[in-house]
């Protein structure tokens, strides 16, 4: 089964078009969400989430159409969002009861572990707290009542990179389990790909490709040259480049270079900004 399945997804705005959008995330693995700011990614969780109504296409999750018994299967979806929805009056003891209560799963000695692993005070009101320290809080929830999916919405945000590195930890741990599935959209590109295993790009609410990480450093490269030799490549090729007086710089398709072009490997990064100015 797969944890989620979204075939020719559209929802409009004013102003902004999410189109067409289609791919599949399987049990046990990684997908990280990539586009600048405005790209579409948040609606495209909305939409998984159905806080907001799809204009067209179809959502599976975990197996279901996210419209059909969706209030059940939101027990095995564990969410953080850019806002927590956590009143600023509750500390962690009272937060711990009040989730007792709304999921079936909830584990204690799991919510107040992940706490003191991510050294989240429990002493202090939310409203206390910081941004970084209520994506903690938030992470700590969405974990502690055994979700066979998790969804994250720049969840890395606000965050050090120390925590951020440790986060990472805890997604590939998460995952060791076959059955659990992670969703999460950053336009902090490198911490994606230091732990997922498929990479979708969202660029003006258009999918640009949906791809296993691997896959993209096999098919994708940089080449360094001279400006001459650029040019005798298939422009076919080239998916962008730069020409400075030291020579020349393009990201292209290994597929399509001659097989004596020295190459060296293109980070995510690279490859979303290339195919964004395309």
């Amino acid at each position: 089964m797969n944890a989620i399945e979204i075939k020719n997804l559209s929802k409009k705005y004013t102003g902004f078009l999410l189109k067409d959008i289609s791919f599949t995330l399987p049990s046990g693995y990684i997908m990280g969400l990539v586009g600048e700011n405005g790209a579409g990614k948040t609606t495209i969780i909305k939409l998984i989430l159905d806080m907001i109504k799809r204009d067209n296409g179809t959502i599976t999750v975990l197996g279901k159409d996210n419209k059909d018994h969706f209030e059940l299967t939101k027990q095995d979806i564990g969410v953080v969002l850019d806002e927590i929805g956590i009143s600023g009056f509750l500390k962690a003891n009272q937060i711990d009861k009040i989730m007792k209560n709304i999921f079936t799963n909830w584990y204690s000695d799991v919510f107040y572990n992940y706490l003191k692993k991510l050294s989240v005070p429990t002493d202090k009101k939310f409203k206390e707290f910081s941004k970084g320290m209520k994506m903690k809080m938030g992470i700590a929830i969405a974990l502690s009542h055994q979700p066979k999916l998790l969804i994250l919405d720049e969840a890395t945000s606000g965050l050090d990179p120390v925590v951020r590195d440790e986060f990472t930890d805890i997604l590939s741990d998460f995952t060791r389990d076959e059955n659990h599935s992670v969703l999460i959209s950053s336009h902090i590109v490198s911490d994606l790909e230091k732990v997922c295993d498929y990479i979708t790009f969202i660029h003006s609410g258009e999918l640009i490709l949906c791809e296993e990480k691997d896959r993209l450093y096999e098919k994708y490269c940089i080449v360094q040259c001279s400006e001459s030799d650029l040019y005798k490549i298939d422009s076919s090729a080239i998916i962008s480049k730069k020409i400075s007086p030291y020579g020349a710089e393009a990201v292209a398709e290994k597929s399509k270079l001659p097989s004596d072009l020295k190459t060296m490997p293109v980070d995510i990064e690279r490859l979303f900004i290339s195919m964004t100015r395309r």
